[in-house]
């Protein structure tokens, strides 16, 4: 066989896994004691994984996670009061399939936004479009778009992916617009799209930062009604993580 014509061919008609596959083979010597049926069934093999790795590098850049996080690195260890079970029944990504959202709650450092990234890694690995946004920034971007035209693009955006992270809800009051705003994503996203919000305030003060009545109980409703819940509590993990001062 003609190696390298057959490698150009390959590299020619996009498969690159087939064709890193079948010049290991062709260096190793081992196709020799594979049958065609084997060599054959490993170049696809091989061009299979190669496609479904470039696909999760472009959904993990897309996502723009916070954290480089894995689920299959949660601590339960420590104490913080996560339940196990129920995060391993979110691993699953059947609430996704349900259109269900999340909510993580607890004090600062107890790792609510890597859990949050941790599941979407997850579901970016389980072929699952996902995006990670913080609030603070994401209503700063919402109110430079209305100026500049890309407001029914972003909302469209943030209304589309099947996993949606809003990190870091709650610190501090929000603007009649940003109210406007959260609520226009909600609505096209309930009983559609899964929504994982985390917060460092509990569910009962969402209704201050808030502020509008009318508004909050839209909000909750297509948030909360349907929301699984993570309600964290302890010490920072960064303090007992960090170097003890002399």
């Amino acid at each position: 066989m003609l190696t390298h014509p057959t490698l150009d061919q390959l590299n020619q008609l996009g498969l690159f896994g087939m064709a890193k596959a079948f010049a290991d083979l062709a260096a190793s010597g081992d196709a020799t004691a594979m049958t065609q049926a084997e060599w054959l069934g490993l170049l696809v093999d091989r061009e299979m994984t190669y496609r479904c790795d470039k696909k999760l590098v472009r959904r993990l850049r897309y996502a723009r996670l916070r954290h480089q996080a894995a689920v299959e690195d949660v601590d339960y260890r420590a104490a913080r009061g996560l339940d196990r079970a129920l995060f391993q029944k979110l691993v699953a990504g059947g609430w996704i399939d349900a259109h269900e959202n999340l909510v993580i709650t607890g004090p600062t450092g107890v790792g609510k936004s890597w859990l949050a990234s941790a599941l979407g890694h997850k579901a970016c690995r389980d072929n699952r479009a996902v995006l990670y946004q913080r609030i603070p920034k994401l209503f700063g971007e919402l109110a430079l778009a209305r100026g500049d035209g890309r407001y029914a693009r972003l909302l469209r955006a943030l209304g589309g992916v099947q996993v949606l992270i809003l990190d870091d809800w709650g610190l501090e009051p929000i603007s009649p617009e940003a109210r406007h705003d959260l609520l226009e994503i909600l609505e096209e996203r309930y009983g559609r799209r899964s929504t994982i919000v985390t917060s460092q305030l509990p569910i009962d003060k969402w209704h201050e930062v808030i502020g509008d009545p009318t508004y909050a109980d839209a909000i909750l409703d297509r948030l909360v009604h349907n929301a699984n819940r993570i309600d964290l509590t302890g010490e920072s993990l960064r303090k007992k993580r960090s170097p003890k001062s002399a």
